[in-house]
């Protein structure tokens, strides 16, 4: 009989991996790495748990690194068979998974100089550049909507899940002895207040259903006082003079913001000189937003079509790209007027660290934090009212204003995971709470209750039957 077994994203939001082996086959859903403490971090460097030359293929949901880091290393480790995903997904790993190597190549270097010095056994990164560009052969893009048969007895069809480009809702149809099993894993759903993507979309059946429960313990802040309060950010910094820094995640909330300026922009409240998009995987990232436009939802492909060819781009017609080392350094000299929009998001590297040092004493200068900023980083140092931030080896005074919008998310909040999960038809599948911190978890369990469900929260290495 076919069994699953979770071997990631139970105890946090970080490390997604499930294992479905049946009579005839084997598959991975999810290959993710593990983020956050230097501990969760460790646990990428060791062996999988699993026999990898066992699996016959592997299936991701979306490009984020928590649901497909370790791809490249599971290659480099002798996996030899393909790695499904819809289209969108496959170019974004292809940018996401070399920065991912160039940083762990270019941490490794660094961490190797001290240890020589203090005569200790160097080490190796996670993965390099050579094992992506390997990875990379083995992607296959598929099409929403289509039942494809990835292993003897095992079928995909992916999902819109509305969470960034190419984010799917993975339906698995397991065929044993004449006998059809169907598995929905929700990946990551979107926030159906969000830009650009469309909602989730509704499956009514299934035997078994894993749910993600990231946001399992809370709603998110109405996206139109969000918006509202953004539009008064820029108003206001524009009147003072100053620049605005935006430190953003490269893959869906830059675009995201980038539309919304976009929209100010069209209304005529955009008076600043230019807006500066500074990070090249963003870049890239963009472009691949705009070869993907037939995913946006009707209403806003409506409101880009305002712009000279329908782009995000022409859209924003101040929007800047910042590609090389030396545009980004020639920002710095401009003193007023501009929009920053840099990675990373939670200011602890890429290039919005060189804009904070040149901005943050300034008095005229604005932040604003449109995502998440983790325990320890120097965005969340920055929300929680630091006076002085430790940048690039040097202490800058806080004098800038620091803004925070806490409605961006692309995540959906708990009223919208009841609502998607409370689609399936009675009598319900098993349901499992997995991506998510254990207090969400345990408050969704609660209120999944109050509506007819029993839920289930797994452990790491916890085995199932279908």
């Amino acid at each position: 009989m076919a069994k699953l077994t979770f071997y990631g994203a139970t105890e946090g939001v970080t490390g997604s991996a499930y294992l479905i082996e049946t009579e005839h086959s084997t598959i991975l859903l999810e290959c993710g790495l593990y983020q956050g403490s230097h501990e969760d971090e460790e646990k990428n460097k060791v062996d999988f748990p699993f026999d990898i030359h066992k699996i016959d293929a592997v299936v991701l949901s979306h490009a984020h690194l928590d649901h497909t880091g370790r791809v490249p290393k599971l290659v480099a480790d002798g996996y030899n068979g393909s790695v499904y995903m819809t289209y969108a997904t496959a170019e974004l790993l292809e940018i996401l998974h070399k920065d991912a190597a160039s940083l762990q190549e270019r941490d490794a270097e660094w961490e190797n100089k001290r240890r020589r010095r203090a005569g200790k056994q160097k080490i190796e990164p996670i993965y390099t550049m050579i094992n992506v560009e390997e990875a990379l052969k083995h992607y296959d893009g598929v099409p929403y909507g289509q039942r494809l048969e990835v292993a003897s007895g095992i079928e995909v069809c992916f999902r819109d899940a509305g969470h960034i480009l190419g984010s799917s809702i993975v339906e698995l149809f397991i065929n044993e002895k004449g006998k059809e099993k169907k598995l929905v894993f929700s990946g990551d759903l979107g926030n159906s207040d969000a830009a650009l993507l469309r909602d989730p979309e509704t499956i009514e059946d299934s035997d078994v259903l894993l749910l993600e429960s990231t946001y399992g313990d809370r709603d998110h802040r109405a996206i139109d006082e969000t918006l509202k309060e953004f539009e008064d950010i820029i108003l206001t910094a524009a009147e003072s003079g100053g620049n605005i820094l935006i430190p953003s995640f490269a893959v869906g909330r830059t675009q995201e913001i980038i539309f919304y300026l976009g929209k100010l922009y069209q209304e005529g409240k955009i008076n600043h000189q230019a807006v500066y998009l500074d990070s090249p995987m963003a870049i890239a990232a963009t472009e691949v937003y705009h070869r993907f436009q037939n995913s946006f939802n009707a209403e806003d492909s409506a409101s880009l079509r305002h712009g000279r060819s329908g782009t995000l781009h022409s859209y924003l017609p101040v929007l800047r790209y910042s590609r090389t080392t030396e545009e980004s350094m020639a920002l710095n000299r401009i003193k007023s007027g501009a929009i920053i929009i840099a990675g990373s998001g939670m200011c602890n590297g890429g290039r919005i660290r060189h804009h904070l040092k040149h901005n943050l004493w300034k008095s005229k200068a604005h932040v604003v934090i449109v995502g998440y900023q983790a325990m320890g980083t120097p965005g969340r140092q920055l929300v929680d009212g630091a006076t002085t931030l430790r940048v690039v080896g040097e202490d800058i005074a806080v004098k800038a204003t620091i803004h925070t919008l806490g409605g961006f998310s692309a995540h959906a909040s708990q009223t919208q995971l009841i609502e998607w999960v409370n689609k399936f038809k009675k009598p319900h599948p098993r349901l499992y709470l997995v991506h998510g911190e254990n207090n969400a978890k345990e408050v969704l369990h609660e209120q999944l209750s109050h509506h007819g469900w029993s839920a289930n929260i797994p452990h790491y290495g916890e085995s199932i039957l279908l």
